[in-house]
């Protein structure tokens, strides 16, 4: 009998070590999901990165995409002198920059052709080479600006007085010496686009002879 006992209790304790093993490594073997979880939760927050960064670039896209039209709505809102000519917006700030008198009652446009006398009132006086614009005012005072255009934002600027006043000459030779030099001394002027205000206004006093 008392070795019967021992077998079966030899039995249980092999029985029960073997339920231990198994629950150790059923307990060891446990903590693999976690841990895997970990890896997935960490390779998820990685991917996630590239989403934020495209979301950021769309967003500065869309925000240089509107700014280029905001620029584009400021610049067209500003196109009042597309209505005029170009030879009248010429006109306008020729005088806006150049002009001896800013306040005049109106802005006279007299286009002289080439080979006209630079004085008019003197038949040995020198001729324009070329096509000029005599731009004054009502008045006297308003004084005058004489010059042609190049078409490149410059002007050749001829130094003629709106009235001739000159004495009698000596010789006959006086006053084709004086204009002569007048157009073999003309200035290059760059011209400002100016303030759109101050242009049309200009614009708005033009009386162009034709």
């Amino acid at each position: 009998m008392k070795k019967r006992k021992v077998v079966v209790g030899a039995g249980l304790m092999v029985f029960m070590l073997a339920g231990c093993g198994q629950n150790g490594q059923e307990e060891g073997a446990a903590p693999e999901p976690e841990t895997g979880e970990e890896v997935v939760e960490a390779e998820g927050e990685g991917a996630a990165e590239p989403s934020g960064e495209t979301e950021a670039a769309e967003a500065a896209d869309a925000a240089t995409e509107e700014k280029g039209a905001t620029d584009g709505e400021a610049a067209s809102s500003g196109g009042e002198l597309s209505a005029h000519s170009s030879e009248e917006v010429e006109y306008a700030r020729v005088w806006l920059q150049l002009g001896p008198n800013p306040e005049i009652d109106a802005l006279d446009v007299r286009k002289i052709p080439e080979g006209e006398p630079v004085n008019p009132d003197d038949e040995t006086s020198a001729r324009y080479p070329e096509d000029v614009i005599q731009l004054s005012g009502t008045r006297l005072v308003d004084g005058s600006v004489t010059y042609s255009g190049n078409g490149d934002g410059t002007v050749s600027v001829y130094n003629v007085p709106l009235r001739w006043e000159s004495p009698a000459p000596v010789d006959g030779e006086y006053m084709r010496k004086l204009t002569e030099e007048i157009v073999e001394n003309t200035k290059l002027v760059a011209i400002d686009p100016g303030d759109e205000a101050d242009v049309l206004k200009y614009i708005k006093l033009l009386e162009i002879q034709q």
